[in-house]
């Protein structure tokens, strides 16, 4: 990866097909939507794989839904390079988290199929199932099944928030596939993905090289306290449990803010019971996501977090519980493709700048089977899941060159 690469992926059937795609699952609004084994996700994925064929990849899907586009290049029994990411979406969504990753790949495939390249090894797309985790959790879970921290029985059984089951609906969609997650042991793992954030941008980098993901904390706490008249209950004699709620909340906010860390912290749902203007809640229910790119200052922050709810629950004098809900440890990336990304891009006449991954990716689960890595491109203002998500069209032609060269070059060796 020393000399310059004229190879070129074809930019207008890249774009086309993000667009393409990034119609799928609109409602009559407008709004783009495309939860994990839903009818709009049927239809991406039906125009996903037909790609694939049309390509001339053979199509493969496994018990969980996960999607595989395989070129059976050079010597079959090597394990392939794989490249990938998601077509599934949050509710009113962009047109590129995940979908660029995996249309990107496919589109580095054909370019080298083109090209009359003959890789060493075979290479695959994937289309990871579930990803984000809005209708089943957790999230990334093709890509956590596939990598063997979950059993596919179990994500089968998974009720989603509709009190549908995965299992039963990747059947009625036609992909509950035949192969057992994790049949092709990856030579090495590659994703190309918006950042989600600003740093790229505002700084003036056109790609990142992603050296390491921050860990993940989900927890859902409950607090109970007492339900009572909103105008008859002194302050001094209640058991609020929405007060109790509130202070957890500035508690993490400030608690994360004094400290010179990249810890964030973030309540993003909350509910009340019995959810009455004039009557002091008697139930709180919200979530907790801790997330920091260093294991020890994540347990120190959930450790934190834990002994601030025992001295609540007394002073507040309600009760607490805490739920798990998802925990991932941080993730330090293969530094030898880190290298190739930051030699590719240099090659292609590109900034690039080392960064941590703020947002888990499926690059985090199969980094347990695998090399793995992560190339990231601009986003505008930094805005995700979000339908005003966006990156030039330059940008995503950059990155999917830089993907082409790093591909190329694994699949060599």
């Amino acid at each position: 990866m020393d000399t310059k690469n004229d190879t070129r992926i074809d930019a207008d059937r890249l774009l086309g097909r993000l667009r393409t795609l990034g119609q799928v699952g609109r409602d009559a609004d407008g709004r783009l939507t495309r939860l994990t084994a839903s009818d709009p996700e049927k239809v991406g994925r039906d125009t996903v794989a037909g790609w694939f064929a049309a390509a001339g990849l053979e199509v493969a899907v496994d018990r969980i839904g996960n999607m595989f586009g395989i070129w059976r290049a050079g010597d079959a029994d090597l394990p392939p390079v794989m490249v990938g990411s998601h077509i599934d979406t949050v509710i009113n969504a962009g047109i590129y988290d995940g979908c660029y990753g995996v249309l990107a790949a496919l589109e580095v495939l054909e370019t080298l199929l083109a090209s009359g390249v003959k890789p060493r090894r075979p290479i695959v797309v994937a289309a990871f199932t579930n990803e984000e985790g809005v209708r089943y959790a957790p999230s990334m879970m093709g890509s956590l099944v596939y990598a063997g921290g979950l059993s596919v029985q179990a994500a089968q059984a998974t009720v989603g928030t509709d009190g549908s089951v995965l299992g039963e609906e990747l059947a009625r969609i036609g992909y509950a596939g035949p192969h057992e997650p994790g049949f092709l042991k990856p030579h090495a793992y590659v994703e190309l993905h918006i950042e989600q954030g600003p740093v790229l941008e505002r700084e003036g980098w056109a790609v990142g090289a992603v050296e390491n993901l921050q860990g993940i904390s989900w927890q859902r706490v409950t607090i109970d306290g007492v339900a009572n008249h909103a105008g008859t209950t002194p302050m001094s004699m209640r058991k609020d449990a929405g007060q109790a709620a509130a202070r957890v909340v500035t508690f993490l906010r400030d608690r994360v803010s004094r400290g010179n860390f990249p810890t964030v912290a973030t309540v993003g749902c909350m509910a009340f019971e019995p959810n009455a203007i004039n009557v002091i809640p008697s139930r709180a229910t919200f979530t907790v996501d801790i997330r920091d790119p260093d294991e020890t200052r994540l347990q120190t922050e959930e450790d934190a977090l834990a002994r601030y709810l025992d001295e609540l629950a007394e002073a507040e004098g309600v009760s607490i519980s805490v739920e798990r809900l998802a925990r991932f440890n941080p993730v330090i990336f293969d530094g030898g493709i880190v290298k190739m990304i930051e030699l590719a891009a240099a090659n292609r006449g590109l900034r690039s700048r080392r960064m941590t991954s703020g947002a888990g990716h499926d690059a985090q689960m199969m980094s347990r089977i695998c090399p793995a890595a992560m190339i990231f491109v601009p986003s505008i203002d930094g805005i995700s899941h979000n339908p005003r998500e966006l990156t030039p069209d330059a940008d995503l032609v950059n990155g999917a060159n830089v993907l082409l060269d790093v591909v190329s070059h694994l699949a060599a060796t």
